[in-house]
């Protein structure tokens, strides 16, 4: 198979979109809105934005077939916590790399090729993508499927040509657009570039989020897409391949607007369940004896789900006795779970929390 030079973006193709698809794009508008506004009304979306950029870091990681859960990268984050898994590590360098992109934006740096680059370094800071030149574009062929180019399901375009790809790409990400037309056509544009040796769809779906606050869409990143992506992940990619093959922008943007618009509903509606949760477990607590002490606690695991003992007594200022009669308690309200079955260096998650992050 030949590779594929993908024509540039600038000039934007023509884009003939019929009523149903406008409608799917105002759609999804909306949802994103709403989302955001959910995000402002909210005590404290610091809260949720932790939680929610790890859930995504995890469904992103799934996506290539990491095997990590979302308890699995909590615990290890945890001090003192045992030697993870490679997958968990994985997981853990998207949360950075996630974290690091938005800090950058949020310092009045540019998206631009050299965030993109900065964070696909820290992605691949190490394990198995450590050789993968992590940080720099690709100076060789790569393909997706088969064992080499010639019988490869994609071949993406050859390293003479992608500087000139990723540069016509860095100024499309300025363009004054419709933001999730133009979210939809960088992506598709970056995953068909493929302008890095391992990483790129994790590069990809990173983009996304960043397009979305970069362009004000969102103010903060509440939204989890993977977890579409992932649930429709024959139809994603056959939509990608489909529009190199055909040309058709129109119903591979009108995909993408339905994976947005649903991932924003489905945001809202976790961020009002936890958030409900939250309510109802103050509530409970605040009948108990002592109870600032119980709310101090409940704090600290609202902020960091999963923790040990020592975390909980530096974050709330309470005695280790208090804090562990306090977790014992909760426990018994079925509020909190002991996650090792040990009687030492135990871990606490809270179960009502990540059970809600759970409902999807």
């Amino acid at each position: 198979m030949r590779a594929f030079i993908p024509p540039p973006l600038n000039p934007l193709p023509v884009l003939q979109f019929s009523a149903g698809q406008q409608g799917a794009l105002d759609r999804a508008m909306l949802a994103l809105g709403r989302l955001d506004g959910t995000a402002t009304s909210l005590p404290d979306s610091n809260l949720l934005l932790y939680i929610f950029i790890r859930k995504e870091a995890v469904l992103s990681s799934q996506i290539e077939g990491t095997q990590s859960t979302l308890d699995q990268l909590l615990e290890h984050e945890v001090e003192g916590a045992a030697v993870p898994s490679e997958d968990v590590r994985e997981v853990s360098r998207y949360v950075a790399a996630m974290d690091h992109g938005l800090r950058r934006l949020s310092e009045g740096f540019p998206l631009c090729n050299r965030l993109l680059l900065e964070m696909h370094a820290l992605l691949l800071a190490d394990g198995r993508g450590a050789q993968k030149r992590p940080g720099e574009f690709r100076l060789t062929q790569n393909w997706i499927g088969g064992t080499r180019p010639g019988n490869a399901v994609f071949v993406p375009p050859p390293p003479q040509v992608l500087s000139d790809c990723m540069t016509d790409l860095e100024r499309f990400l300025h363009e004054p657009l419709n933001p999730i037309i133009k979210t939809a056509l960088a992506h598709l544009q970056f995953e068909t570039i493929h302008p890095f040796l391992d990483g790129n769809g994790r590069v990809g779906r990173l983009l996304i989020t960043l397009m979305l606050c970069h362009d004000s869409v969102l103010q903060q990143p509440l939204l989890y897409p993977s977890l579409y992506f992932k649930q429709h992940r024959e139809d994603y990619y056959r939509e990608l391949n489909s529009v190199r093959d055909s040309g058709d922008y129109e119903h591979w943007i009108d995909f993408f607007a339905e994976a947005m618009r649903h991932s924003a509903e489905v945001a809202v509606q976790t961020s009002r369940g936890v958030m409900q949760v939250f309510h109802e477990d103050r509530e409970e607590l605040r009948r108990e004896s002592g109870a600032g002490n119980y709310l101090l606690v409940h704090d600290a695991l609202r902020a960091k789900p999963i923790c040990n003992i020592k975390e909980l007594t530096e974050r709330t200022g309470l005695t280790t006795p208090t804090v562990t009669s306090i977790l014992n308690k909760m426990i018994q309200k079925d509020l909190v779970k002991e996650t090792t079955g040990k009687a030492r260096g135990r871990v606490f998650a809270y179960k009502r929390y990540l059970d809600a992050m759970a409902n999807e």
